[in-house]
């Protein structure tokens, strides 16, 4: 499961059998504190995401650069040989369920938009403190 941005256009096709599927990224963002500075640092992970069927053309159609959005699927790693003879890998989610954040026709996402029923104060900013687990 992860929670991101999308990084390039959803790009849509069809396989020979008539099947939809659709690649596109997305990008998630990681904030800690770091232990022995103080110093507060930020990693961004890059994602890239495929999904089948109507899951595919719902993707295709609602989503952009730049749409928030969360992905719900399985790791899928793929190897073949390039035209070169070298062996290649690419590590993908194979996404099984998507849930857009942004509303529709906008890029701010449903979260942050005030609704008339909803308080608009500000809500402080909590710093969350992530520590390595050993494994």
């Amino acid at each position: 499961m992860i929670i991101g941005n999308v990084t390039r256009d959803p790009e849509t096709r069809a396989t020979p059998t008539g099947q939809s599927v659709c690649s596109f990224g997305v990008a998630t963002n990681r904030v800690w504190k770091d232990k022995q500075s103080g110093e507060r640092k930020q990693a961004a992970e890059f994602h890239n995401i495929v999904a089948w069927g109507n899951l595919a053309q719902t993707c295709g159609q609602f989503l952009k650069k730049g749409s928030r959005c969360f992905i719900e699927g399985r790791l899928q790693t793929r190897t073949w040989d390039d035209p070169s003879g070298n062996k290649r890998n690419r590590t993908e989610i194979v996404a099984e369920n998507m849930i857009l954040l942004d509303r529709p026709g906008s890029s701010a996402p449903i979260a942050s938009a005030p609704t008339p029923t909803q308080p608009t104060e500000a809500v402080p900013d909590e710093e969350i403190n992530v520590e390595e687990i050993p494994f």
